[in-house]
């Protein structure tokens, strides 16, 4: 299998056949310049913009997927790290497994509707399918690392997030003897310490997986994070990582998402998390509201705090919102659309963002390194694949078929009269 070849012939183009993409041969830079040029013409379509997200989705998944599906991962992924890290090998090849099925599983998830782009979607899940066995297959050379340091704790968490979003496709549809592997791998990763900040939901949301398939779980590990982080709301939509708030987007990377997950799971146990459950969705809405504006007509936006090599990932908040159809009222789906596009387009596109062989290099804008903290190494890169979460509403929803809408960044700077913007009033804890 050639993992190029493979995108160059099956790629979506921008084509559109009924309700349907069909899926033409196209590269990169073509894609590219179409994109620019549709770009500087006014906003595109919701169908063609569909089949940008999906191009973007193949080529994210086409250099990892078939790599683990074959189980020579580890001897073909290059490792782009901090100098001074010396141990990301360890732990880079789950990172990106782990995020980039968390990112693509609602797109996944959706049935085979005999468009082509159904049909490569059945193809991508088939790969996750057996890229999960390779990672959990202690028999094989791509098994990878649920358990030995610290870091494991957080993908093996990305991985259960993933199941979770696809739980057809990337559970009930593996193998019995690849289910048991899975299983054990999870439960490996329990005597990691989840630390006093967002690592509090990596444990839960494992929990909450392996309670929904069936398994034992852990309620020390599984409840913690919930009420810590009814703890660390510290308002207007926002929570603490950690007692202290960060300027950075880790309520879109893990906190706002991995909270709402959980309580899907478990928000009927109790009174306290039903109504926990409910402050954690309005929440979130108010979240989208802050992530729709915070994005500039050019898909730039404020390049803040830690782990901002995650590029377009940082609006998942923005993106489950719309996945959920959570979006505040004054956000329609074509908005959110739009301003979510514009963000891919700008952290994707620009030259440098992937090697020769097509696996992601470390930067928002580009090749730069420097914007790599310790931790980040290409594996990690692959969060960037959670602003495509709006793959997993059907071509016919209004998110794709709707006009193109203003953002409200476009509304306000060219003149129009808006209400002005409100913080939500709740109570802080809880």
């Amino acid at each position: 299998m050639n993992p190029r070849r493979d995108f160059l012939k099956f790629t979506a183009a921008a084509a559109v056949v009924g309700g349907g993409v069909r899926l033409t041969p196209v590269t990169a830079s073509a894609a590219t310049s179409a994109v620019s040029s549709r770009a500087a013409g006014g906003a595109s379509s919701g169908a063609a913009d569909r089949a940008y997200w999906c191009q973007i989705a193949a080529k994210l998944a086409v250099p990892l997927l078939p790599a683990l599906a074959e189980r020579r991962l580890k001897a073909t992924m290059p490792v782009e790290s901090h100098p001074r890290s010396k141990d990301r090998p360890v732990y880079t090849h789950l990172e990106g497994l782990g995020r980039l099925l968390a990112g693509i599983a609602p797109w996944l998830e959706l049935p085979d509707d005999g468009t082509a782009e159904g049909k490569e979607r059945a193809r991508f899940a088939a790969l996750a399918r057996r890229a999960i066995d390779a990672a959990t297959d202690p028999a094989s050379p791509d098994f990878l690392n649920f358990s030995r340091g610290r870091q494991p704790l957080v993908d093996a968490a990305f991985l259960a997030q993933s199941m979770l979003r696809a739980p057809t496709e990337l559970w009930v549809r593996l193998e019995s003897r690849v289910q048991r592997n899975v299983v054990a791998a999870l439960v490996s990763s329990r005597p990691i310490p989840a630390g006093e900040n967002n690592w509090k939901l990596f444990a839960s949301e494992i929990e909450a997986f392996l309670h929904r398939v069936g398994e034992a779980r852990d309620d020390v590990r599984l409840f913690e994070g919930l009420s810590k982080f009814q703890e660390w709301y510290v308002g207007d939509g926002m929570y603490g990582d950690g007692p202290e708030f960060h300027a950075d987007y880790y309520n879109a990377y893990v906190i706002q998402p991995m909270l709402l997950e959980t309580l899907d799971v478990v928000g009927d146990e109790s009174a306290e998390w039903r109504a926990f459950r409910s402050k954690v969705r309005e929440r979130l809405t108010r979240f989208a509201a802050i992530q729709e504006r915070s994005i500039a007509p050019d898909g730039s936006f404020p390049i803040i705090g830690r782990s901002i090599a995650y590029r377009a990932g940082a609006f998942q908040g923005l993106a489950l919102a719309a996945l959920r159809r959570m979006l505040p009222k004054e956000v329609s789906p074509a908005q959110a659309r739009v301003a979510l596009t514009a963000t891919i387009r700008r952290t994707m596109e620009a030259p440098g963002t992937f090697d020769a062989n097509g696996w992601l290099r470390i930067g928002v804008a580009g090749h730069q390194p420097g914007l790599g903290e310790t931790y980040i190494s290409t594996g990690s890169l692959y969060l960037c694949s959670f602003v495509l979460l709006p793959l997993g509403l059907p071509a016919t929803d209004p998110f794709w078929t709707e006009p193109p809408g203003k953002t409200t960044w476009e509304k306000v700077w060219s003149g129009e009269n808006l209400p002005v913007d409100k913080a939500i009033k709740s109570s802080k804890r809880g």
